[in-house]
């Protein structure tokens, strides 16, 4: 039986890249391990950066599908003055016109219905493109969900051009366009895990994890500059762009050391399973568990899963209701007193995702440094909350402090999300309770940000309804949702707390130590 277990994962092992083999050629030698950890990194994070590029294009075509959205009804917290110094006479020339069917008094409504189709296809998505992921070659894969991301989005775009004013077809772009995009994430987390060990991860993974930032970025500025071209564009362009990243990730991406034939447990960033040093024991360790994909519940019973899962619900449904909705909120939003165009409040919610690029590095160096994922976490999204409610209350007073509370806001915000979908994912997808087994990080993740997605498919449709009575709303929805996000770890924040205490007393009381056997 083990004989033939080899046998298949030998003829079923992926081979090595076409342009490394061309690299290697043209340098006449080997890559070394770090040139190859080099690689991995510059290309995942290219290829996810470009799925949120593609992600981002919506929200900044909103204000002009739906221009009429901006005669909302706003109840400010104790500022009466909120949109008192301007008279809706003096908005720009682009709240005129619009695009059927979204430029009707229920165009809110139906850009939050497909939201959620597109999020709620994603996340449902992401739970079978983990199991996938760890049982397909992840650079075929995951170069397939790049194209089909890239046609389906150009295919929205598509709709300018043809005239299409349909909204079952717009509708069921974005579904199709959600099923592939599930495909990136689970797979960039996987590949990363396979060459990048626990130690330093979080700091690793929080740098590596800026290209949602950079992609949300990318994503903006290009689509804000196109639109003035028409709206088509801003789709058709990073769909394009995704597609030919694609094509690179197939091309150079190794998906594993095993692929390329190099020894990872020699590097010392990787700790290897067999080489970790957790305190739990690992018991009836066998080299046949080490290539078994995990199943669905059993990933689920991995200690931590459940909690960092759900809590990722609601602090991506308050990311995602920010992706989705704040160049929109921006738009229709008086700041000092002026109203701002669509390209320029496009390009002004780019500041949500530098705070997000801080907030996700320093939300990974902090839990290496202390070893304390969950209070970390959760200590960024109650922080989160006071960030929220001050850019609500002083946003509009002028465009700096609007910029400076944004920044803060993106910080707290994206910080949690980022460690969870990153760092902790892969701890927990190499958790000791595996016995060694390498082949779940993809499902793990999977599952994690699945659940994440969901919260992240509620928060904009939700925002889509509330926002036509009032935006304080949305706000409340948001912070109340960053509360529960941080209760949701307290267990998990008792117990690391409690570890570390009792290490604490260890090092003052050496003696107290018990005997290793």
């Amino acid at each position: 039986m083990g004989s033939l277990r080899e046998s298949r994962t030998e003829t079923s092992s992926p081979e090595k890249p076409l342009g490394i083999r061309f690299i290697e050629y043209i340098r006449g030698s080997a890559l070394t391990f770090r040139t190859y950890q080099a690689i991995v990194l510059i290309v995942t994070f290219l290829a996810y950066a470009s799925y949120h590029a593609t992600r981002k294009t919506t929200s900044i075509v909103k204000s002009t599908l739906d221009p009429q959205s901006g005669q909302l009804s706003f109840s400010p917290w104790l500022r009466s003055h909120f949109l008192g110094s301007t008279n809706q006479t003096q908005k720009k020339q682009s709240l005129q016109s619009g695009w059927a069917p979204f430029d009707g008094s229920d165009g809110t409504a139906l850009l939050g219905e497909i939201d959620l189709a597109f999020l709620s296809v994603y996340s449902m998505g992401m739970y079978f493109a983990g199991h996938l992921g760890d049982r397909l070659d992840l650079r075929i894969f995951l170069t397939i969900g790049m194209v089909g991301t890239g046609l389906f989005t150009s295919l929205f775009g598509a709709g300018y051009w043809l005239n299409i004013h349909s909204f079952y077809y717009f509708l069921a772009i974005q579904m199709f366009a959600g099923l592939f995009q599930s495909t990136g994430w689970p797979s960039v987390v996987a590949v990363v895990g396979n060459w990048f060990g626990k130690r330093k991860r979080g700091l690793i993974m929080g740098i590596w994890n800026a290209h949602t930032s950079v992609g949300n970025i990318t994503g903006s500025l290009v689509a804000s500059a196109l639109l003035k071209y028409g709206w088509g564009w801003s789709f058709v362009v990073p769909g394009v762009m995704i597609a030919v990243i694609g094509v690179t990730v197939f091309l150079v991406l190794p998906t594993g050391p095993e692929i390329v034939g190099v020894d990872g447990e020699e590097d010392g960033l990787l700790d290897s399973p067999k080489k970790s040093e957790d305190t739990e024991p690992l018991l009836n360790r066998t080299p046949e568990v080490k290539d078994r994909p995990i199943g669905f519940i059993e990933a689920w019973k991995i200690p931590g899963v459940a909690p960092f899962a759900l809590c990722l619900f609601f602090s991506k449904l308050v990311a995602y209701t920010f992706l989705y909705w704040l160049p929109f909120y921006i738009s229709h939003t008086a700041i000092d007193g002026r109203y701002l165009s669509d390209e320029t409040a496009g390009t002004l919610s780019t500041i949500f995702d530098v705070g997000g690029v801080v907030g996700g590095i320093l939300a990974g160096h902090i839990s290496d440094r202390l070893d304390a994922r969950a209070i970390t976490a959760a200590s960024f999204m109650y922080s989160a909350i006071p960030a929220l409610f001050f850019y609500r209350l002083y946003g509009d007073v002028s465009l700096y402090v609007n910029i400076a509370l944004m920044f803060a806001a993106g910080l707290f915000v994206n910080g949690p999300y980022a460690l969870i979908t990153t760092a902790v994912s892969a701890d927990l997808g190499t958790h000791s309770s595996l016995n060694g087994n390498s082949r779940a990080l993809a499902t793990v993740t999977a599952i994690i940000d699945g659940t994440g997605s969901v919260g992240a498919a509620l928060g904009p449709l939700l925002t889509g309804y509330i926002s036509a009575s009032s935006w304080s709303n949305v706000f409340t929805m948001l912070m109340v949702a960053a509360l529960v996000a941080g209760l949701l770890l307290t267990r998990l924040v008792m117990a690391e707390v409690a570890a570390k205490i009792e290490t604490s007393r260890a090092q003052a009381h050496p003696s107290t130590r018990l005997p290793l056997v």
